[in-house]
């Protein structure tokens, strides 16, 4: 045995030797059929890696190219008209045949799968729960949203809606100057409404301004002139056009939806799309409970 080739058993022993030291201290059943094969497997790996990889090595040192030179050649570099060798050409035809083996007979597509079997509960009792309040009365809407709320979202809104003084959106308010003037700035396309993306820099400077305060004043007093340009989106009252365009007032079903389907950027971090995690009913009773933070309920 040449020196590389020992050389490379001795690095696969200790990698061996180690993971059966990882298995031992994470307490591995070895006896479980399952895990024994994994590790077996593992050995097997480690011995075939390194040892082929310094067989190789070894070759590309001592071998010399021999054989016919096609007629052909690129830069002065040609190729020889050697076989194909047979140990790749086996291990292709192998790789093919477990394939084929593992998906039709090893591990079947329609086979039992754990995933495919909560997927299937949950989907079954999601559609009893959507049936069972479906036409569910308000209070019982704002006790449900609450319990979601407190699961899903109080992590980055607090408990009570805050934000946790500013680290994320405020809900107890509809949106503040800073958040209008970030919008006006940067434009807005998280959440996909019928009029489009709103583009960068609509209004500047004092017009910006005077928009900001109004908007976040809840769209009372007089209208700044600049307002004349975002009512052609959101409506003269500021509402929407009827979901066409973000509510600027208020809080409404619209606009918790269609925030909680594709996410928006915090100030914490980019918000996550909570697309299908919530039936209807659980998207209907969460906007409410959020319509009692920002009303002060």
């Amino acid at each position: 045995m040449n020196a590389m080739i020992a050389k490379a058993l001795v690095m696969a022993g200790v990698l061996i030797i180690a993971t059966f030291v990882v298995i031992k201290q994470m307490h591995i059943d070895l006896s479980d059929p399952i895990n024994l094969i994994t590790f077996l497997g593992a050995i097997a790996i480690a011995v075939l890696t390194f040892g082929v990889s310094a067989k190789y090595m070894q070759q590309m040192k001592t071998d010399t190219a021999t054989g016919e030179l096609a007629e052909d050649n690129w830069d002065g570099i040609g190729e020889y008209k050697n076989e194909l060798p047979a140990g790749w050409s086996w291990s292709y035809v192998g790789t093919l045949i477990w394939a084929i083996w593992y998906f039709l007979w090893g591990y079947p597509l329609n086979a039992y799968s754990q995933i495919g079997a909560w997927n299937a509960e949950t989907k079954a009792y999601n559609k009893k729960f959507q049936a069972k309040y479906k036409n569910a009365d308000e209070k019982t809407l704002k006790a449900m949203g609450e319990s979601i709320f407190l699961v899903q979202c109080a992590p980055c809104h607090g408990d009570t809606g805050d934000g946790l003084s500013g680290k994320a959106h405020d809900l107890t308010h509809r949106i503040s100057k800073a958040q209008v003037l970030y919008v006006i700035k940067n434009g807005s396309h998280y959440f996909k409404y019928p009029m489009g993306a709103m583009p960068p820099n609509m209004a500047q400077g004092k017009a910006a301004e005077d928009v900001a305060a109004y908007v976040a004043g809840g769209l009372k007093g007089k209208a700044p002139a600049a307002w004349a340009t975002c009512a052609g989106c959101h409506g003269q009252d500021g509402t929407g056009n009827g979901g066409q365009a973000p509510n600027l007032k208020a809080f409404d079903d619209t606009l918790i939806h269609n925030v909680l389907t594709h996410g928006k950027h915090g100030s914490i971090g980019q918000m996550p799309s909570f697309v299908n995690r919530f039936t209807p009913v659980q998207d209907k009773a969460l906007a409410e409970f959020i319509k009692t933070l920002s009303s002060g309920n």
